[in-house]
């Protein structure tokens, strides 16, 4: 008989036990959220557990995170943006359901008659290890994986003689049932937007932005590893040694600092860090009710004044029975659910990690209150050193340069650790022999600050830059070579001589403390959103997959000036007029648009510019009051220079 013709059960995400499950709260947590959060198409579930409110919005981008893995796998399950082969699913469901004889396996040498029969834990141990096996074959894929190890956690559940945790297995009860593992009726399909995390919450909330924020954090001081670590043991698979009479292996990694002491300065520090237009907190009314262990960790004053700083906060309530090991008397026990409308605070403005000629950084101030506050998406048509497209309010940007030095440059910036770049750049300092003031001063150069150090590190620099123009392969290691040959040249460039060849001078700096900060603050900045970098002529860009809700900004090359990337005729007049015909197509699919330019500067016009706005009487140009320090061809010595934003809105 195939696995097609065979029986087999099926199982929901709610089918399984679990301290704090809000499966039985969800009409109240959707009603809360449909009656007061208008706009929500992404929605954060930060400590999900289960999955069970994230499964209420299934119908959005889902952001899914816990700290404990065997929640995560759960959740990848659930919600994994990876398609899946159900059918395979279903067979290897009937096929270990079917296996008998299963012989010895960590899971019997540890567990045997604890939680499960000898004979369930041979089982356990035996479907566990062959999921892995045909996962590190290639048989599974990363979904396909999950969904199985999930399949055996549920089934798991279902037979564990516990009083619904893992905290001890009661002694002398009689096994009942056998274990059976059920096919999820997981989507084949979900949202291709959705991320699965498993880390600590408080970390990921700063490179996260998302329209609600749900937070379901441990109340008490009851450690859900505590509680759940035999099913963390299986989900991981790492054979651990495990002690004591309940079998518990070491879980000093994955405590929670929710359950602590901690807990306030915790929560408070997540609750600064997150970027969202609504925060949905679900907190109980247990602050003194219970015994010690199940007290509430954090009071309702501490909450409303974290909140409160955060935007307007609303308190709803609703009666919910709660949980009781028979040793608290726990009487009108209240599920609440703290709803904050945040403050439309714009995040932090940061600059560049790259002295990018014609950076509009010192311009956001005057430029980003001007743009469009309703969008959904923006494209930064002429990225250069992205100081634009990082700092606007949205989370999905599209970076586009003609550049592919600069894009291939900030990509890597994107896919690398923040650990990785600086290890890297570090172990390069030494290799080359450069200088390093942060760390050591200047006297250990024998240098002056007025001076610079250029001499003590011209060899170095020059050795680094030959390496690096006989480098073949464009791959990580060559855009960090190049990041730190701009960092060590002549007022921090980005320049190639038609060979192809990085071509500039040492410099008078090096890696400094301010240089650090403006990289890391940078690395942490372009790994916080939707972000992708293309290197499309700007012509090529298409405008078919944007609406109303969309923006687009243009920083071209100044026709009238004279720049390093406007060198050897980079831009022409047809350059010019080929991008405000663009422009304009933009604004008759009514998609809205910023252009950054000048109208005059050393006593040239851009006629041509000029007559474009006059001709559009709809478009605005706004002019900005700015002297780029930072860019010898914007001095005013000869005369000023007109800049202008131009809006179609």
């Amino acid at each position: 008989m195939s696995a097609t013709e065979t029986t087999y059960k099926t199982s929901l995400i709610n089918n399984r036990r679990y301290l704090g499950n809000k499966y039985k709260l969800l009409s109240f947590i959707t009603g809360v959220v449909n009656d007061e959060c208008a706009d929500i198409e992404t929605v954060a579930d930060v400590f999900a557990g289960t999955g069970a409110v994230s499964s209420a919005f299934a119908d959005k981008a889902l952001i899914t995170n816990d700290l404990m893995y065997s929640n995560y796998i759960c959740n990848f399950a659930w919600f994994g943006a990876e398609s899946y082969d159900q059918q395979k699913i279903i067979d290897y469901v009937v096929r270990y359901n079917a296996k008998t004889n299963c012989g010895e396996n960590y899971m019997t040498r540890n567990f045997a008659d604890t939680y499960f029969s000898k004979k369930d834990c041979a089982k356990i141990g035996y479907i566990r290890e062959d999921i892995e096996r045909n996962y590190k074959k290639g048989n599974l894929n990363n979904r396909e994986r999950a969904i199985l190890i999930t399949s055996l956690l549920y089934a798991m559940d279902k037979i564990a003689v516990t009083c619904g945790h893992y905290d001890a297995y009661r002694k002398g009860a009689k096994f009942e049932g056998s274990l059976e593992l059920y096919v999820p009726l997981a989507e084949v399909n979900n949202n291709p937007k959705n991320q699965c995390f498993n880390e600590d919450a408080n970390n990921l909330v700063k490179r996260i932005e998302a329209d609600l924020v749900y937070i379901d954090p441990p109340y008490n001081s009851r450690q859900y590893c505590d509680s759940y670590h035999l099913l963390e043991n299986v989900a991981r698979w790492e054979k651990p040694e495990v002690f004591g009479v309940a079998k518990k292996m070491d879980r000093s990694g994955m405590k929670s600092k929710y359950c602590t002491i901690g807990a306030t300065k915790a929560f408070e520090t997540l609750i600064n860090d997150i970027k969202a237009k609504y925060i949905l907190l679900s907190y109980n009314n247990m602050a003194n009710k219970g015994n010690d262990r199940s007290n509430a960790k954090i009071s309702d004053d501490d909450i409303m004044r974290i909140l409160s700083k955060k935007g307007k906060v609303k308190v709803f309530s609703e009666d919910y029975k709660a949980f009781s090991t028979g040793k608290s008397d726990i009487q009108s026990n209240q599920e609440r659910l703290f709803l904050c409308i945040c403050n439309n605070e714009r995040k932090e403005v940061i600059p560049s990690a790259l002295n990018y000629t014609g950076g509009k950084y010192k311009l956001l101030s005057q430029i980003l209150p001007l743009f469009p506050k309703d969008v959904d998406q923006v494209v930064d048509l002429f990225c250069g050193g992205c100081n634009v497209g990082i700092n606007v309010d949205c989370n999905k940007v599209l970076f586009n340069d003609s550049n592919e030095y600069l894009m291939g440059l900030l990509d890597t910036f994107r896919r690398l650790t923040k650990e990785e770049i600086f290890d890297w750049i570090y172990k390069s300092i030494d290799k080359y022999g450069l200088s390093l003031v942060s760390k050591n001063g200047y006297d250990f150069y024998n240098c002056e600050s007025s001076k610079g150090l250029g001499e003590y590190n011209k060899a170095g620099y020059n050795k680094l830059r030959g390496d690096f123009n006989k480098k073949a392969s464009k791959d990580n290691e060559y855009y960090l070579m190049l990041y730190l040959l701009i960092v060590y040249s002549f007022n921090n460039q980005l320049r190639f001589n038609r060979k192809g060849e990085f071509n500039l001078p040492v410099g008078k700096r090096d890696f400094n403390s301010k240089m650090q900060g403006k990289l890391e603050a940078f690395i942490d900045r372009v790994k916080s959103g939707d972000y992708r970098f293309t290197t499309d002529d700007f012509r090529n860009v298409s405008m078919e997959d944007y609406t109303d809700k969309s923006f687009f900004y243009a920083d071209p090359p100044y026709l009238i000036t004279c720049a390093t990337y406007n060198e050897q005729a980079g831009w022409t007049e047809n350059d010019e007029k080929d991008l405000l015909n663009y422009l304009e197509e933009l604004d008759k699919k009514g998609i809205r648009f910023a252009l950054s330019n000048v109208l005059e500067s050393k006593g040239k016009k851009n006629v041509i510019l000029s007559e474009w706005i006059n001709q559009n009487k709809k478009f605005k140009a706004i002019p900005l009051n700015y002297d780029y320090t930072n860019s010898n061809y914007h001095t005013k010595k000869d005369g000023i220079t007109k800049e202008v934003l131009v809006v179609n809105y």
